[in-house]
């Protein structure tokens, strides 16, 4: 049950998009994508399902390889099916337990509106508790890089505790990983691990509101062996 991050490394995507561009909705060519989704896929030795994430918390029970649907997370206790969620800022959050997988897609609106609480109902009704999860909260833009209108940063803590923060220059920011962190424990999860990359300074990963235009990198979460 491995999870895995891509990164810029491996693809034929040429600039803006340059290297391993997973996002088939951002402007890179057809063929470029579809040649970089056939190398992971490759590399894996099993089939990827994509999703068409619109910032919501729909989750899809995944099966069987399918057309990507309109959903933030994905789960399955399906083996040899690779789960991928994409991301150029976004926090992509991986879950793992001995008999289901998932990932989900928690950038600020998805985190305020419940695709964490979402995701963890989804493996409690195929009878994995919250309490039997790993979960990955993988690299996302840190707190010191995403600032927000001090407004809006009032509004998120309100409903995500412990998610308010400071950038750098000391200006309102909203930290990703501490607010999705205080869900899942909040939820009953217990075994957490964070990474400390953050797309706006690593230039290995795609990063929105460094570069605007730019491609998706994606994590990823399977159960059964790959290569």
């Amino acid at each position: 049950m491995p999870v895995l991050v891509t990164s810029r490394a491996g693809g034929v995507s040429v600039p803006p998009f340059g290297g391993l561009n997973l996002g088939d909705h951002v402007g890179d060519a057809e063929d470029a994508v579809a040649a970089n989704r056939r190398r992971l896929a490759e590399r894996l030795r099993m089939p990827v399902q994509y999703m068409r994430q619109v910032h919501g918390t729909r989750v899809v029970v995944a099966r069987e390889p399918a057309p990507p649907p309109e959903a933030d997370a994905l789960v399955t206790d399906v083996p040899g099916l690779a789960l991928a969620v994409m991301v150029a800022d976004c926090a992509p959050v991986l879950f793992e337990s001995p008999t289901a997988v998932g990932v989900a897609h928690a950038g600020r609106a998805g985190m305020t509106d419940g695709v964490i609480d979402a995701t963890l109902a989804a493996f409690d009704r195929l009878g994995v508790p919250a309490d039997r999860l790993t979960v990955t909260i993988g690299p996302c833009v840190c707190a010191g890089c995403y600032e927000v209108p001090a407004e809006l940063r009032r509004e998120v803590e309100q409903r995500v505790p412990g998610s308010a923060a400071a950038t750098r220059r000391g200006t309102a920011a909203i930290d990703l990983r501490a607010g999705i962190h205080h869900q899942l424990t909040a939820a009953g999860v217990t075994d957490i691990a964070v990474a400390t990359r953050c797309t706006a300074e690593d230039p290995e990963l795609y990063s929105y509101r460094r570069d605007g235009r730019t491609g998706r990198f994606a994590g990823v979460a399977w159960l059964g062996s790959a290569a």
